[in-house]
């Protein structure tokens, strides 16, 4: 049984606008601390704009607009300052996007320097084969840290990608299709990677792939044409779903 205490998010009577387009309607949804959330649904539905609320990067659109309340630790994402959410909550995009001019080492500690922060060497050194080894990535490029990241493969870059995240401890992880570019092996090294990863954080995956969020999420959400159709444990809505509409997509009847 869980309570008011294990949510981390709380997002209440969410409403998203692009210009009078209104493309998120009245959310309503509880997410859970060091639990993985899969957010599906077809294309358009809304999934993108809803993790992209959460840390405020849908404000950095023009013409939009929110209605509601997004509750991060109970307190309103609207107090804290963006920059310093975006710490809290940090985000993985669907196409891995190390930052080309900076070599992999340096790419890992980009957030401290980008906050303006400053690292003695011996401390640099030591978070960035830490940070590293908690991607599975270390052994794999620790001969070749000063190398430019577009030298890795794709799933080795959005595995730095995952370890730039991380280095500033945040609490909540948001990943947005993390695996649409991946092959095969790639997608399940992201995978086990993240059910790794939630010993210590928050992660919510938005995934058009039915068996990805089957196989490694604790909580599934079903979005159609903005709507929050239906949300619950996993095994519940993949097996039994209450609304007929999430079995419909969940069998492939449409989507």
């Amino acid at each position: 049984m869980t309570s008011e205490s294990d949510n981390i998010l709380h997002v209440k009577n969410l409403s998203a606008f692009y210009g009078e387009n209104k493309v998120l309607k009245e959310v309503d949804m509880a997410v859970k601390k060091k639990k993985i959330t899969a957010i599906i649904g077809p294309s358009g539905c809304g999934k993108t704009t809803l993790i992209r609320c959460f840390n405020r990067l849908f404000e950095t659109v023009s013409n939009t607009s929110l209605k509601g309340e997004i509750l991060y630790r109970k307190q309103s994402i609207f107090s804290y300052d963006p920059t310093l959410l975006r710490k809290e909550i940090g985000m993985v995009f669907q196409r891995p996007n190390p930052f080309p001019t900076m070599n992999i080492y340096n790419n890992v500690i980009a957030g401290y320097r980008l906050n303006g922060r400053r690292l003695r060497k011996s401390e640099s050194d030591r978070m960035v084969e830490e940070t590293l080894k908690k991607v599975a990535l270390w052994d794999e490029v620790k001969g070749v840290l000063f190398r430019s990241p577009r030298e890795l493969s794709g799933g080795q870059q959005q595995r730095l990608c995952i370890a730039r995240t991380i280095a500033v401890s945040p609490r909540v992880i948001l990943m947005d299709e993390p695996c649409a570019a991946l092959d095969p092996i790639s997608t399940a090294k992201i995978e086990e990677l993240m059910l790794e990863l939630k010993r210590d954080y928050t992660i919510i995956i938005v995934t058009h792939n039915m068996q990805q969020a089957a196989r490694i999420s604790d909580l599934t959400a079903f979005l159609m044409l903005g709507e929050l159709v239906e949300f619950g444990e996993t095994d519940q809505i993949f097996t039994s779903p209450k609304n007929k509409r999430t079995e419909e997509y969940i069998t492939g009847r449409f989507g």
